[in-house]
């Protein structure tokens, strides 16, 4: 990853936490793992619900609306094999939360 889009700082998103941001217009939900941070597109497959309010437990995203579960390091979800959501390359810099905004795969 080159550059990247500021987005928030590392301690606004302990490990084992979730928040949602946004970084260029973009609404992007922000996941601590175990001290890594991942980001995915913000909307469920199944209807389009925003994941970042979802609940978020180890390295899976519940949607609030209908239960479908997404794994935040990938963006793959369980409930439709080999599909998913977009997830973005994140790097900390001083502190900063930066994310590339053109994906890294595509779920």
């Amino acid at each position: 990853m080159t550059d990247g889009v500021a987005v928030a700082r590392l301690d606004q998103v302990p490990p084992g936490k979730g928040i949602s941001v946004t970084g260029a217009g973009k609404a992007l939900p922000l996941f601590n793992v175990d001290g890594t941070v991942y980001t995915i597109d913000d909307g469920c497959l199944h209807t389009g619900a925003a994941l970042g309010t979802g609940t978020f437990e180890g390295k899976v995203v519940t949607c609030r609306a209908h239960g479908w579960k997404y794994d935040v390091t990938t963006g793959h979800t369980r409930h439709v094999p080999d599909d998913g959501v977009s997830s973005y390359p994140v790097k900390i810099v001083d502190g900063k939360i930066l994310v590339a905004l053109t994906p890294s795969k595509e779920a």
